[in-house]
């Protein structure tokens, strides 16, 4: 659970104060605006990390509070579709995590309305998802490469370009437009929809939500910076936003990508509502995350963690195979602006030096009282599955002078893997630790004592001298542990399982 001495963020006020904001936007365009949604609707743990207090699923319950007045579409890109393209925090293809967002969604009572398939050039992919969506009924869109975009903005605001897109009837005051991930057509999308509604009439406008980087906060501020951190594979690059300043005298941040594209859009939005509704890429967005931080020390603290963890991530990745260097060269970078390197957390300190004393693989794992606990692995049990008990036990108060797992729930799940499943490893995951201690709990006292301390891990840090099983670190997380993770293999074994 969440120290309330931790705490950064006011969650309330941020919901009262977007909200209103929200509003007031509508209310400009004469009651009609396509909002575009970044980032993640649901599980914004990037935002919670560096915000604590931030509610993860703050996005949702804004569209709750508002939802007599909005309605949802969302965007997927054909080429995703067809490249079968995965969230990698949640192993999903993007059109399942459409799927799964849009059920969400409905679970909360959400008016999900249309599906666009953007970028869209007869991919046998997008047509087969398609066609599943519309077999359960659901209004689905195809959406081309827009002609004549970026440059040629007569051919883009006329019917070859815009107005070649269907368009999407919608009867709410507020359209969020979202999608599984970035680079979905969500922004060609919002302007086709203008370009329709203002041939209907409807002096409709556009928005974005935003979250990072935060624009009234300064560009080196280790909020900021954290942002950039998220998005090194992206080669995003926080910027002062001169269109802004030039405008105003008033120093703001955004990023490279909407200043780069900013003269574009100014001139199509001008084209389509025949006046100049934004000055800059900064007055596009809604964003009042800066107004609700109530400790920027904490948050300023929170985002250094949150730099080195993505540079042990990315460190991983490149040992793995699946990131570039470049990535790896830019997060050192970013840590040298703020003046800090790899082994800022303690924990990384404590795991390395206690695996080279020890000679095993170890997990350090710092509660929130600041106490670190390690655990290593040895014949039964692995380091995470170690570490979660010995911090459990530490939690409660006890020794490690008693078993609260039994040898009876212990070996029966041992000889099952290797006798039964042909599995050469004898070595219990942390997910077998954790259900043969709720096996225990029923009839093991303490046990069922230290099984109650498990939210306490929620928010804590932990390093481990080597790369973790998928399997593995996809508990840790869960448990809502913060892992980071050496760039070593756990053998020298090429196929890693």
């Amino acid at each position: 659970m969440e120290n309330i001495k931790n705490i950064g963020f006011d969650n309330d006020l941020y919901l009262k104060l977007q909200s209103e904001n929200i509003l007031k936007r509508i209310n400009t365009f004469s009651g009609k605006l396509y909002l575009e949604f970044g980032g993640k609707i649901f599980d914004d743990l990037h935002a919670s990390r560096v915000l604590p207090g931030f509610d993860p699923n703050i996005k949702t319950k804004l569209l709750v509070k508002l939802k007599d007045k909005a309605e949802i579409i969302f965007c997927i890109s054909a080429n995703d579709i067809e490249k079968n393209r995965v969230r990698a925090d949640l192993g999903l293809s993007y059109d399942d995590e459409v799927l799964r967002l849009i059920d969400n969604l409905r679970d909360l009572d959400l008016y999900v309305s249309a599906i666009v398939i953007t970028l869209f050039k007869g991919q046998p992919s997008a047509v087969k998802f398609a066609r599943k969506l519309e077999n359960r009924n659901e209004r689905v869109y195809f959406h081309n490469y827009t002609k004549g975009y970026p440059n040629d903005v007569e051919t883009i605001v006329s019917d070859e370009g815009y107005g070649a897109n269907p368009y999407i009837e919608t009867t709410r005051p507020l359209v969020i437009v979202t999608a599984p991930g970035p680079s979905s057509g969500k922004l060609a999308t919002c302007l086709s929809q203008l370009y329709h509604e203002h041939k209907h009439g409807v002096k409709a406008g556009y928005a974005k939500f935003e979250t990072f980087p935060v624009w009234n906060l300064p560009l080196k501020s280790p909020v900021n910076i954290a942002y950039e951190a998220a998005t090194a594979d992206l080669k995003d690059v926080n910027q002062i936003d001169p269109y802004h300043f030039n405008a105003y005298n008033e120093l703001t941040v955004n990023y490279n990508r909407d200043i780069e594209v900013f003269p574009v859009l100014h001139n199509i939005l001008k084209k389509i509502t025949g006046g100049e509704p934004y000055k800059s890429p900064t007055d596009m967005g809604v964003n009042m995350v800066a107004k609700a931080i109530v400790d920027m020390k904490i948050v300023e603290e929170a985002s250094k963690r949150e730099i080195v963890r993505r540079y042990y991530r990315a460190k991983c990745d490149y040992k793995k195979g699946s990131a570039s260097l470049d990535t790896v060269e830019r997060l050192e970078y970013l840590m040298s602006e703020l003046d800090f390197d790899p082994n800022y957390l303690e924990v990384t300190k404590v795991a390395k030096q206690t695996s080279k004393a020890s000679g095993y693989p170890c997990i350090a794992l710092e509660l929130g009282n600041g106490k670190i606990v390690t655990g290593k692995t040895k014949k039964v049990i692995s380091a995470s599955g170690a570490v979660v008990l010995n911090a459990l036990r530490t939690l409660t108060k006890m020794g490690d002078d008693f078993d609260v797992i039994s040898d009876d729930v212990l070996m029966p799940i041992i000889n099952l893997r290797t006798k039964y499943l042909n599995s050469k490893k004898s070595v219990l995951t942390l997910d077998d630790v954790l259900v043969a201690l709720a096996i225990s709990s029923s009839s093991n006292e303490k046990a069922a004592k230290i099984i109650k301390k498990l939210p306490e891990l929620k928010n804590t840090e932990a390093h481990s001298t080597y790369i973790l099983p998928p399997s593995e670190e996809s508990t840790l997380k869960k448990l809502g542990i913060n892992i980071t993770c050496e760039p070593q293999f756990a053998s020298k074994h090429l196929f890693q399982n």
